[in-house]
């Protein structure tokens, strides 16, 4: 079967990208949440949410609410509208479908948003209803949460390619120093690698820094028409390339690839271009093990090569390979499905050259990969999208 490669997105662009401070815990709704990134976007845009007739959503905690609830409560009359709880990779799946909804007519301006509270024990309680595979097949064996499934994933990508904890935490640490410059950041503590090697264990090999900390926060930004853009004024970033899959390398008995492997090739295809002319790249990183298949997998080196890959570089926002220039979500924090935003976001700040105080030098071109929805042994989704500055 011959694969048709997609045509571009031309014409869509991306403005207005917000981020709602995020806090460790919450007394807040996460209709508040997102009620308060509408009103950053209309106040970032200067285009009332009246003016929003796309409205798409990724969150883990609205119900009993729906997007389409939501929409008589937030004063929007959106004629395309999604809900996209796919975690990590929710915001490339939300872009890639809003683009191709402005492109072809059937929005003019789409508000993406992701976005969760987090009460005290909201983490656990979404863990426990996260699946049926979770409730029927991790659960009552007392593995409980993303820790096991990740500790398994890493011990056998570090056997069999020769990963080491020193080499997770050089991402780590990178991060860290990144996050220092962002004031968004929860974690505001430098951190060094003997900290992280130290580092109390939670389940073997991954140790307290290895993991993200469950916060409430939001993310959000607009696709719209670059006309649009112009005619108000607004600076943009262009969405060069998009890919998304799902349940690939089913082969693998453990994951250790995710799905960019299938669609890479159509990803720099369609923006036109290699790796190796991408400025920044920003991972999903719930652990650090998921990044590094995230350097394979997107082609910055062959398989099994990540551990070369990091001792040959820096990936702090001065270094030879920016990586999560915000801090990621091991220094920000994890916001629930706004994680998942997270990098797109701050790949849209850099190109366009409002990142402030963690501004990449001469950044045109930035990657956002994102992954999500791990069952035991492996995350279902998988998703990319390459953004370029408006040059």
């Amino acid at each position: 079967m011959v694969k048709e490669v997609r045509s571009a997105y031309d014409g869509v662009v991306l403005a207005a990208p917000v981020t709602v401070p995020y806090a460790r815990y919450s007394i807040e709704s996460t209709a508040w949440w997102i009620g308060r990134a509408l009103s950053e976007l209309v106040a970032t845009s200067g285009i009332s949410h009246r003016h929003f007739d796309g409205f798409s959503l990724s969150s883990f905690s609205t119900a009993p609410d729906t997007a389409i609830g939501l929409t008589q409560h937030f004063g929007l009359s959106p004629r395309y509208i999604e809900f996209v709880p796919m975690g990590g990779a929710s915001a490339i799946v939300s872009l890639k479908k809003a683009a191709r909804a402005v492109q072809y007519g059937d929005a003019d301006i789409v508000a993406c948003v992701g976005a969760d509270t987090n009460h005290i024990h909201s983490f656990r309680r979404s863990l426990e209803n996260f699946s049926r595979f979770s409730q029927d097949a991790v659960y009552p064996y007392g593995t409980g949460g993303p820790n096991a499934s990740f500790a398994l994933i890493a011990s056998s990508y570090m056997r069999k390619y020769g990963a080491t904890r020193e080499h997770f935490g050089k991402l780590a640490v990178s991060q860290r120093d990144n996050a220092l410059k962002n004031p968004n950041a929860l974690m505001k503590k430098p951190l060094t690698l003997d900290a992280y090697m130290s580092a109390p264990a939670i389940t073997p090999p991954i140790h307290l820094f290895d993991c993200v900390m469950p916060c409430a926060g939001a993310e959000a930004f607009l696709v719209m028409r670059e006309e649009t853009a112009r005619a108000q004024g607004l600076p943009f970033a262009r969405l060069l390339a998009a890919i998304e899959r799902h349940n690939a390398a089913t082969g693998d008995t453990v994951q250790e690839r995710g799905g960019w492997v299938v669609d890479v090739k159509e990803l720099y295809s369609m923006a036109g271009m290699v790796p190796s002319q991408i400025d920044l790249v920003q991972t999903y990183d719930d652990y650090p093990v998921i990044s590094m298949m995230q350097f394979e997998d997107l082609g910055f080196c062959a398989k099994g090569e990540g551990p070369s890959f990091v001792d040959h570089h820096d990936f702090t926002i001065n270094g030879s390979f920016p990586h999560n220039t915000s801090g990621g979500q091991l220094s920000v924090g994890q916001a629930g499905a706004a994680g998942g935003h997270l990098g797109v976001v701050e790949s849209i700040r850099q190109v366009m050259g409002v990142a402030a105080g963690r501004q990449v030098g001469g950044a045109r071109l930035a990657l956002a990969a994102g992954f999500g929805m791990i069952n035991y042994d492996r995350g279902l989704s998988s998703a990319a999208a390459i953004i370029a500055g408006d040059h």
